[in-house]
């Protein structure tokens, strides 16, 4: 049993049609695994209703060995599942130093030291702590992003599209970042349309069409397997 799992699961969103089905994802501490997969395929809706912003027709969700499928994605959260959604995903009116004691809003002792532990993962929010974060780059918010995420100090961080917008260039130093985070022993989710780079930095990975699990396996096999190659990474 891994450490987070989506079982089997299928759902879609209110009355509509299955955009998930018997759909299953897990991820262990420590490994980052990417979901990846053509637009429509179900990447973030599978990612979503792990998160318990979907509700399951049948499927279950798993940390830890404990059955969560019933709970808010407040009570997720409690559990120790942190999520980065693509967009809105920072207060641009607060500074750097603000935003990420949003994240804290779990925490019930002193987070000085968590702080303090954020600011050595990424020395520049260190730096720019007093600045407002609506003057920073695309991928200096994708930081306080993660940082805020990591605030409450999750089992599980969940990306949504973490690259999403930002230069090759940036996009390589998020990795990196998102490398560093995986060291600290948190499990990694991560739905990624940047697929190669992804696989790269994946231990695992899955690729879902029309909702379904259509290949996985650690990240050089799906990189090296001709069929993905050349239905999703371009030949």
């Amino acid at each position: 049993m891994a450490f987070f799992e989506g079982n089997n699961m299928t759902g879609g969103y209110g009355n509509g049609p299955d955009i998930i089905n018997s759909c299953s994802v897990n991820v262990e501490r420590g490994e980052i695994v990417s979901i990846l997969g053509p637009n429509g395929a179900g990447k973030s809706t599978a990612m979503r209703a792990m998160l318990g912003l979907l509700n399951l027709k049948s499927g279950k969700i798993i940390i830890n060995g404990k059955d969560i499928s019933k709970l808010s994605p407040q009570d997720r959260v409690k559990e120790g599942i942190s999520f980065v959604p693509q967009t809105k995903n920072v207060f641009t009116g607060m500074t750097v130093e603000e935003n990420l004691e949003m994240g804290a809003f779990l925490i019930n002792s002193d987070f000085k030291f968590v702080l303090d532990e954020i600011y050595e993962l990424f020395p520049i929010l260190k730096e720019k702590r007093s600045q407002l974060v609506g003057e920073l780059s695309g991928g200096q918010r994708q930081q306080v992003a993660l940082g805020r995420a990591l605030m409450i100090k999750p089992s599980v961080l969940m990306l949504d599209e973490p690259t999403a917008g930002v230069s090759p260039i940036v996009m390589d130093e998020l990795f990196d970042h998102i490398i560093k985070v995986k060291k600290t022993n948190v499990a990694i989710l991560m739905v990624e349309q940047n697929a190669k780079q992804a696989l790269n930095i994946s231990d695992r990975g899955y690729v879902l069409v029309t909702g379904e699990n259509r290949y996985s396996g650690t990240g050089k096999e799906l990189l090296n397997d001709p069929r993905v190659r050349s239905s999703f990474l371009g030949g």
